[in-house]
């Protein structure tokens, strides 16, 4: 899966940190979920989702190719 977080980040002049503290992560959790190296919880992804005020599949991408 990829995301849009660290575009979305930069164009809400969002640090790692002050994302991580609107929904209540680790920023380590933000950093793993722009590295495509975690894959969120369904609450986590509308938590995050909600902050850049867009629907998940504007911010997660899910690819069906595996």
């Amino acid at each position: 899966m990829r995301t849009r977080i660290k575009e979305l980040r930069a164009k809400h002049e969002l640090t790692q940190e002050n994302l991580a503290q609107k929904v209540k992560v680790r920023r380590e959790t933000i950093v793993f979920l722009e590295k495509g190296k975690y894959n969120p919880s369904l609450q986590l992804a509308y938590e995050i989702s909600r902050v850049f005020n867009l629907p998940i599949e504007k911010v997660f991408i899910f690819d069906s190719k595996g």
